[in-house]
């Protein structure tokens, strides 16, 4: 029988066929100790990343208001496909905005570094700055609204 007239699934399934018999008769080494893996040292980046989130925390810890005017959001951190990771409530009233705002540019570079170093990925979800009231003389985020709508009014 002329090979060419052999319809086209039939020579993809002997291919396919003598690729699996190929391969189940290759020899394979011999299988090697298992040892134990053990964490890798942190790296620089990551206690530069700690200590930037830190500071940050420590510049926006006094978020004391008498109004609504006086709260801010600011995304913090970087996700693989770009955005923040989520966002923090800072108030202006005792709080230097373009201290916090340089930190938290470094802290996303530092990020954005680990991320391509460890070649994270992300599900690319955009997290929306729910932004910030105040309640009780503290500025807080703003309760996320149902189904990734505008955040919900007071």
């Amino acid at each position: 029988m002329n090979r060419r007239y052999l319809p086209l699934h039939l020579r993809l399934a002997s291919a396919s066929l003598m690729l699996l018999i190929a391969s189940a008769c290759a020899s394979s080494p011999p299988a090697q100790p298992t040892q134990a893996v053990l964490p890798a040292p942190a790296s620089p980046a990551a206690s530069s990343t700690e200590q930037l989130w830190q500071q940050i925390q420590a510049s926006a810890a006094d978020n004391s208001c008498n109004s609504d005017s006086q709260c801010h959001t600011i995304g913090i951190g970087s996700k693989a496909c770009g955005g923040p990771e989520r966002y923090l409530a800072w108030s202006s009233q005792r709080s230097d905005g373009a201290t916090l705002q340089r930190l938290v540019a470094q802290h996303s570079a530092a990020r954005r570094a680990d991320d391509d170093r460890q070649r994270s990925l992300s599900t690319c979800s955009m997290v929306s700055d729910p932004g910030a009231s105040c309640r009780a003389n503290r500025c807080t985020l703003n309760p996320a609204a149902p189904f990734g709508g505008q955040p919900l009014a007071r």
